[in-house]
């Protein structure tokens, strides 16, 4: 039996339980509204999973019961929960504990049923805050009914912060130039969310883009002047530009009136006690209008300055202020500039990651939050195994340099091509790693993952998706940048050499590889329960465009430039089956997402399309 995260305590005892259909959820005589709420979650997970429903009622504990009830000596996310012959007991430090003890009790009869081996469990969680950032904004916009959902698998694995990156996605009232060709979220939505996320104790945080990474904002007729760099709006869009620039200048007085107004219509939105303004990835900085001010003051003094305004704004509305730490890592003394109360995001998303940049931190006098990353930007499936690397060893930094929380983080880089389900494995390494100081192999966890997450009785399902990505050869960064090598009208010469500097020649072996995986993955449907089978589409969609393009990249360069590859197909036959694998993905997509930037990727496959085309 396993159980994600792993608790602090388990001890097995002798004896069995057999819930049966006369048994009853019994709540404390003084439980909550929503301690009801909770128990009613566990009604209706248990009529699921046992096939039969449990009266709920309150009271005195009785026989063969679960008994649900608070316990003032426990810290406020401690659980206690005990299954024994007479009944189960779950005791917490607070409602939010005993959601916590529901949650692993759901995994534990998901897996037992009704006949339950006896066992008590002591459980908290090493780190207080343990949070997931999500991109809403580079491509993908969630529906509210997945954010929903969303939220209760965070729940499920005893995530309690959430926030969602925004920079251009939400419906500011004045910004209609921004918005106008989008789908983004309203104060409504927001609004409801936060209270369903209050619902299930996860804090959603507001996260908005203040500093850098303001395309949209920053190109239109209204705002284009508070650019950094002048003119940037009369570019065509890109997805590397969008990345590259387009940071406020910092010069101007009235950008800090501009984003600080946009904070007081966003920030009355969340009940959460934190904002996080980002920051990161000002590249242009000091380099266009504010390159005066940076050469007197200096550019990490810019920076600094313009950062501690909006906390110091932020602070005097009662709020705790964030911000991404990758620009101050350069100048680390710097954080003693901002008030006492900021958190410094420390994120890096590499496999070999080291304990430099946190340690640096730490030195200086940071408070950090780790932020780790799923490993998902840029690929049509997440990096499994990078991802682990990166995950464990970000949290086993943030156990040893008593970091107030962990962060892991899902960006959408280039469209957010990758479907946000595929993410769940990266998610559940964050939330156990951080709960549990305790870090499982890379095989042990990915067993586990297989069992609760996917409910895979085959045990091979997570390994076949994590061989996904590493079957790519021509990188969806890649297929992007020769795209818009084009559009820039960069010299055929340029765009030969990009293309042949790309090694094709392990195309044939990778896209063979892929067809065993995509016969593997419909092999896996049988060992997977109904409920669950749908994501394996979204993996063979996956991997049909990893094989797809790995074809493309040999085919462009036999047909254009003469070099003969052994994957390159026929042109017309391969943009035929480009269309017809997109049409399958947009309706994947929509399952989820609001339209957002289809349409950009829809760009993209045409222009791959009528490009094999042109080569008859």
């Amino acid at each position: 039996m396993y159980i994600i995260p792993k608790p602090q305590c388990l001890q097995y005892q002798e004896g069995q339980l057999v819930l049966t259909h006369q048994s009853r959820i019994v709540l404390d005589s003084n439980a909550t509204g929503k301690t009801f709420s909770h128990a009613k979650l566990l009604q209706k997970e248990l009529e699921k999973l046992l096939g039969f429903s449990l009266a709920l009622t309150k009271g005195e504990k009785e026989s063969n019961s679960i008994y649900l009830t608070l316990q003032s000596s426990l810290r406020r996310e401690e659980y206690l929960l005990f299954v024994h012959e007479d009944g189960i007991l779950l005791q917490g430090g607070s409602e939010q504990a005993l959601l916590y003890g529901i949650q692993t009790l759901r995994q534990i009869i998901a897996q037992e049923g009704a006949c339950l081996k006896c066992l008590e469990i002591q459980d908290y969680p090493d780190i207080e805050n343990r949070g997931y950032y999500l991109d809403v904004t580079r491509g993908r916009i969630p529906t509210l009914d997945y954010l929903k959902s969303f939220a209760d698998k965070l729940s499920y694995y005893k995530i309690n912060q959430l926030q969602l990156y925004v920079e251009h996605s939400f419906l500011f009232r004045e910004l209609s130039e921004v918005w106008r060709d989008d789908t983004p979220l309203t104060a409504e939505e927001i609004l409801e969310l936060d209270e369903y996320c209050d619902g299930l104790h996860i804090e959603l945080v507001p996260s908005l883009s203040t500093f850098g990474h303001l395309h949209k904002l920053l190109s239109t007729k209204t705002y284009a002047g508070l650019c950094e760099l002048p003119d940037s709006q009369l570019q065509p869009f890109s997805y590397e530009d969008r990345m590259q620039h387009h940071t406020i200048d910092a010069s101007n007085p009235e950008s800090m009136t501009l984003i600080k107004k946009l904070i007081d219509e966003y920030l009355p939105l969340f009940r959460s006690r934190q904002f996080n303004l980002c920051a990161d990835e000002t590249f242009d900085l000091g380099k266009g209008r504010a390159k005066e001010l940076a050469e007197q003051k200096g550019v990490d003094t810019l920076y600094i300055e313009y950062v501690k305004e909006l906390c110091e704004y932020l602070i005097a509305k009662g709020k705790r202020p964030m911000f991404w730490g990758d620009i101050v890592c350069g100048f680390p003394e710097a954080i003693r500039k901002l008030p006492s109360e900021t958190i410094c995001l420390n994120w890096a998303y590499h496999a070999g990651v080291t304990d430099e940049g946190t340690r640096t931190l730490h030195q200086a006098g940071a408070t950090q939050y780790l932020c780790p990353g799923v490993g998902g930007w840029n690929q049509f499936v997440n990096l499994v195994e990078s991802s682990y690397q990166n995950i464990s060893k970000m949290c086993s930094y943030a156990h040893a340099y008593q970091a107030l929380g962990v962060l892991n983080t899902d960006w959408g880089d280039f469209g957010h091509i990758n479907h946000p389900e595929f993410a769940a494995i990266g998610l559940i390494y964050g939330a156990a790693f951080s709960w549990n100081r305790e870090i499982p192999t890379y095989e042990e966890i990915n067993t586990q993952i297989a069992a609760l997450e996917f409910g895979d009785s085959s045990g091979q399902l997570v390994k076949r998706i994590a061989a996904i990505s590493y079957k790519r050869v021509f990188e969806w960064y890649h297929i992007v940048r020769l795209k818009e090598m084009d559009a820039k009208q960069k010299s055929s010469q340029e765009k030969q050499e990009y293309l042949m500097a790309l090694d094709f020649t392990g195309a044939k072996v990778a896209n063979d590889q892929l067809a065993l995986i995509i016969q593997g993955l419909y092999e896996n449907i049988r060992f997977i329960p109904i409920e669950k089978r749908s994501i394996i589409k979204s993996y063979i969609l996956a991997a049909e465009a990893t094989q797809i393009f790995n074809s493309i990249g040999a085919t462009l360069q036999k047909y254009q430039y003469n070099a003969s590859n052994a994957a390159a197909e026929n042109p017309v036959a391969l943009a035929c089956r480009l269309e017809q694998w997109f049409h399958q993905y947009k309706s994947v997509w929509r399952s989820i997402s609001k339209e957002s930037e289809l349409y950009r990727l829809q760009e993209v496959i045409a222009w791959y399309a009528d490009t094999l085309r042109s080569l008859i």
